[in-house]
């Protein structure tokens, strides 16, 4: 079987050395030509120092020779790139492909999901796409390290061929039809995550993150409730476990940028030290919109909001939450 990736990030390529090692044909563009190269040349990635690149990957900088004769497409860009690489792919997406995406966020614009941007563009072509979401950060993968991941379709036999074709010994794939829900969770846990990462900058403890966790978890099934996500979602791994490990790893770049700017930097300065997307902050515009758009409280968001935006310091802003009236646990 043929796979085209798109995107030579480090989730994409952990993804596509896992594929190649299973025994698939891997394609891998990337938008940079130079980086193309450098990538076949060394077959090293500069962001995963540990891991070597199989000689079978083929890389490229024409889009094309990623999307043509693919079983399956990887869409692994960032979330804020996931439209603009749709529209270079789509003369070249065939019908009866599957698009996988593994972008987690929320379109500003239009508040689409990442697979509601993928169909958006891709309209009229007869593709099927899946969500692949859960608790997988690449370092670990790429070292082959046991993980767990969500193959969410709302076509049932695309979902269990991503299930097939992804699951070996060290990827354990369940599937899931709630697509809304495991792509809600996958772009809101970002910004739980930069919270998580405000406290500990802070100096606060493990009281504090479990606070946050828990709390944010509360916010993320509200919104996702509101919008017709289903409930047994969020305590599953697209939901807490994803959640879970983004909130409290070293590998998390919204965790990191998060205690970078709790420790008084901004968030520019944060992200630049990060060096890499930072989805969390890409996530917050549209968070703010579903809001008031569904009337829900989310008051760890709001406050993540505030902050990045300068209106408010984050001490101030954990004052303000500790504050706010008392509420009965159970009333979501």
């Amino acid at each position: 079987m043929k796979i085209g990736v798109l995107g030579a990030g480090t989730w994409g390529m952990a993804l596509g050395r896992m594929l190649a090692n299973d025994g698939y044909e891997v394609t891998v563009w990337s938008h940079n030509e130079e980086h193309a190269r450098e990538l076949d040349q060394t077959r090293r990635h500069r962001n995963l120092p540990g891991m070597i690149i199989p000689d079978s990957i083929r890389f490229t900088s024409n889009i094309a020779e990623a999307c043509a004769d693919q079983k399956i497409i990887l869409c692994a860009v960032p979330s804020v790139h996931v439209r603009s690489t749709m529209e270079k792919a789509k003369d070249h997406i065939e019908d009866g492909q599957i698009i996988v995406d593994v972008a987690k966020g929320i379109e500003t614009d239009t508040l689409y999901t990442m697979t509601q941007v993928i169909e958006d563009v891709l309209k009229g072509k007869d593709i099927k796409t899946v969500a692949l979401s859960g608790p997988t950060h690449a370092e670990e993968v790429a070292k082959d390290l046991p993980t767990t991941i969500v193959s969410a379709s709302k076509d049932e036999e695309a979902a269990k061929t991503v299930q097939e074709v992804f699951m070996n010994t060290c990827m354990r794939v369940y599937t899931n039809e709630d697509v809304l829900g495991v792509e809600l969770c996958g772009a809101l846990k970002n910004i739980i995550a930069l919270a998580s990462g405000i406290s500990s900058g802070l100096g606060y403890g493990d009281n504090a993150r479990a606070a946050i966790i828990t709390r944010g978890m509360v916010e993320m099934t509200r919104l996702g409730l509101a919008m017709g996500a289903h409930k047994e979602t969020f305590p599953g791994l697209a939901g807490i476990g994803d959640l879970i490990v983004t909130a409290t790893s070293v590998h998390s770049r919204n965790n990191r940028c998060g205690n970078l700017i709790g420790q008084g930097k901004s968030a520019e300065e944060a992200v630049k030290e990060v060096g890499m997307v930072v989805e969390g902050l890409n996530a917050l515009p549209a968070a703010m919109r579903l809001q008031e758009k569904y009337q829900v409280e989310l008051p760890i968001i709001s406050m993540v909001d505030a902050i990045v935006k300068g209106k408010i310091d984050p001490k101030s802003a954990v004052a303000q939450l500790m504050g706010r009236d008392k509420k009965n646990e159970n009333n979501i």
